[in-house]
Order: structure tokens, then C-alpha cells, then sequence
């Protein structure tokens, strides 16, 4: 750690509990071909279950490291001791206003997220299924017909958990291209880059949001601009902030959790050929596949000081709960590194846990399961294609590109 880094860590930090470790530029974290950063992070739990490193976030604050799966949970269920008001969006424009209801806390966390509940309820995606099964369909066919290999997060992961979300939202499909490139500047970019991304989709969203008040129909916008809420209407900032989190969290989750999935099993023919054998097993495999390669790493802002597992944390440090490294947990999980498919009490947190427990879960689940079951129907054995290598990504957001499986 450089002297510069090293005058960054706040006085009341111990030394034993500092370390150089970073989501973004660690070995197997930063950029790294035919890289496994879920197995690079899992080695965390041989150190303290918490630490604090300098390098926490993506514009370079410090914060707390949480390891253990026990202590995430109560980190993700205490708002009152651990908020979730950071506004990183709207920062990123140099704006002051928080994702709803991402950002918020109780009780107006619960307020709005009552509203959106029924949206992506069990019973509405269960509606949007037939979508979702001809979606994946129809890529795959699109994909047979143009070879023996495919780049899997640009043909398949990505046109797939867009489309399905482009439609939720009642945005024509014709704009795919230019979403996904949003969505990966805001998430994978400069900085420079983030802040156009983040103001072309704003524009894109306000847009749509006037429209939809002059010209309703039966989508999801219609539904925000014209909801009655604590006996009003949504305003034009609860609109946008509503809007931002829909479309940012189906963007890029999905597709970097098929990519994960169908990177493992490339890897693996013999459990590419169980699932085959036994197709009713594969939402127990989706499950072990979420909890073994999670993407997302939430991350609260302690609003008192308070002694947590030994740690001295004081109001205002940053507290990271990394679902990769809880997921991983041994004394969670036996044999945390292995993939099984039979995994029974499967307590994972990809999904996040407590009050802000993902919204679209039961939507992710089904694309998941409904995209690999469609994609083992249609394609035989695969395996990463001789000469190519996928480049993974650390962060925020965990991600894979460059996936180009053969099956030739």
C-alpha cells in the first residue's frame, strides 16, 4: 500500500484491520482473461470476518469489507444502523436525488416498494412467461442459423434480458443495441462515459414519461405516471428515480448471471450433460449457480458508531456486503467452492436480503431458468472456442465478456 493510500485510512481504523484488497484492481478482480473472480474473492475467508480497505469503490473511497454471510444479513436488515441513502446515480451528474426505492430507508422504502410489489409478483411473471420462452427461442434459432459458435453475451445474454425488459417497461425493441451500450458505459466505463449514460438515459426516461401522460397505454410507464400514491400522483423526479432502477437493474444482472452460468458449464461438460440428463434439476442448478456466482455487492453508510465483530465502525464509513464472498462462506455453506447442483437450504444473497431484497427476483429466476433450458434444447455440447479467451470483471457489478462458446 503507497504512503498516499496509506494517509487515506480514517485514524480510527486499526492497522490489523486494514488490508490493500480492492473489487476492481485485486488479482482475478481487475480485468483478466479467462479469469474466475468468484474463486479469487473466496479466499477472503481465511482473514478477519470484516476488514477495512482504502479502495472500496469504484471512484476510490475506503470503507468495510463484510465477509460472513451472518453478518451481511444483519448489516442488509438493520436500516436503521446501516442506511442505504447514497444517491450514486444521480452523482454521477452531479444531482442530489435517490433511486426509488434502492436509496431510500424505512419507513418511505416501504411505501413505494408496496407499489411496485405487484408489478413483478409471482403471479405477473408467470403472465410474462410465453414472452420470455419465444424471446430465448428465437435467439437461439437466430443463432443456429448463423454457425457453430456464437459470442454468448452479445448474441444471446444480452439481447435476451433486454428484450424481456425493453417489453416490461414498453420500450420498442428496435433501441436494444443502444441500451445495452448504455447500460455498460454507466456500469464498466470511464468516468466521463458514466456521466453520458447516465444523462442520455435520463433524457430517454423523461421523454417516454411525457409521452406516456399525453398518450397512456397498458406498460409500466404508463402505470408510474399515472398511479395514485398516498392519494396523488407521482411527481416528475418520483417518476425518473422509479424509472432509473427498473432500467438499470434489467440491463445488466441477468445477462452477466447467464454469462457466469454458461462460461462454468462450457467448462465443465459433465455438468453440462447432468442438466441434460435431468432437466427437472435445473432450477436447483440456477440456484447453486446464484449462489456460487453472484454479480452485485450492496453497500450501506453506518448512521452511528457502533463496535460490529470487533470492528470500530463510526457513522458515515462505508459498509460492503459482497454477495460473491458471503455466498462462498464455509461456515454457511459446506463446500462453499463446490458447484452443486443438489445444494439443499440454499441460503444465498444474490438476491440481496432484508427490506431491499431485489425486486425483479421472481422475473430473474425465470430467465434464467427458461434461457438455459431453451438453450440445452437447441444447442449440443459447447465449450469455449479454441483461440478465445472471456475477459471477467471485478466491482460493483461482476461480468464476463468476450464469451465465445463453440459446438462444432
Amino acid at each position: 500500500m503507497d504512503r498516499q493510500t496509506a494517509d487515506r485510512i480514517p485514524d480510527h481504523i486499526p492497522s490489523d484491520l486494514v488490508t490493500d484488497f480492492s473489487l476492481y484492481t485485486s488479482p482475478g478482480l481487475a480485468p483478466t482473461e479467462g479469469g474466475d473472480p468468484h474463486a479469487a474473492v473466496s479466499c477472503l475467508h481465511a482473514g478477519p470476518r470484516i476488514f477495512y480497505t482504502p479502495q472500496t469503490t469504484r471512484d476510490g473511497q475506503g470503507g468495510w469489507i463484510v465477509t460472513r454471510a451472518e453478518d451481511q444479513r444483519r448489516v442488509l436488515q438493520d436500516s436503521e444502523t446501516f442506511s442505504s441513502f447514497r444517491k450514486i446515480f444521480s452523482s454521477a451528474l452531479g444531482e442530489d436525488w435517490p433511486v426509488i426505492p434502492l436509496e431510500l430507508d424505512p419507513p418511505e422504502h416501504g411505501k413505494y416498494r408496496g407499489l411496485l410489489n405487484p408489478l413483478l409478483s409471482p403471479k405477473r411473471v408467470a403472465a410474462l412467461e410465453p414472452f420470455v420462452r419465444e424471446r430465448a427461442i428465437t435467439l437461439i434459432e437466430d443463432i443456429k442459423r448463423r454457425g457453430t459458435s456464437c459470442e454468448v453475451m452479445s448474441e444471446f445474454a444480452f439481447p435476451f434480458a433486454v428484450s424481456i425488459f425493453l417489453q416490461f417497461l414498453g420500450i420498442p425493441s428496435d433501441r436494444l443495441t443502444e441500451f445495452v451500450d448504455w447500460a455498460n458505459d454507466l456500469l464498466h466505463s470511464t468516468p466521463a462515459a458514466r456521466t453520458a449514460a447516465a444523462r442520455a438515459i435520463l433524457g430517454f426516461l423523461d421523454g417516454m414519461a411525457a409521452d406516456r401522460r399525453a398518450n397512456p397505454t397498458d406498460d409500466f410507464m404508463s402505470f408510474l405516471v399515472d398511479v395514485d400514491f398516498e392519494g396523488r400522483k407521482l411527481d416528475d423526479q418520483e417518476v425518473r428515480a422509479i424509472a432509473v432502477l427498473l432500467f438499470i437493474g434489467g440491463l445488466d444482472t441477468v445477462a452477466a448471471a447467464i454469462g457466469f452460468d454458461l462460461y462454468y458449464l462450457a467448462r465443465h461438460p459433465d455438468r453440462q450433460q447432468e442438466l441434460r440428463d435431468a432437466p427437472d434439476l435445473l432450477p436447483s442448478a440456477v440456484e447453486e449457480m446464484l449462489r456460487a456466482f453472484p454479480t452485485v455487492t450492496p453497500v450501506r453508510t453506518a448512521t452511528r458508531d457502533l463496535d460490529f465483530q470487533g470492528a470500530p465502525i463510526r457513522k458515515g464509513d462505508l459498509v460492503a456486503c459482497p454477495s460473491m464472498v458471503s455466498n462462498r462462506d464455509p461456515h454457511e455453506f459446506p463446500d462453499p467452492d463446490t458447484i452443486d447442483f443438489h445444494r439443499e437450504d440454499n441460503r444465498h444473497v444474490a438476491f440481496a436480503y432484508g427490506p431491499h431484497r431485489c425486486l425483479g427476483s421472481h422475473l430473474a429466476r425465470r430467465e434464467l431458468v427458461i434461457g438455459l433450458a431453451e438453450w440445452f434444447d437447441r444447442i449440443p455440447a459447447f465449450r469455449i472456442k479454441a483461440g478465445t479467451a472471456p475477459t471477467t470483471y471485478g466491482g460493483f457489478v461482476f461480468s464476463v465478456e468476450n464469451l465465445v462458446l463453440d459446438w462444432s
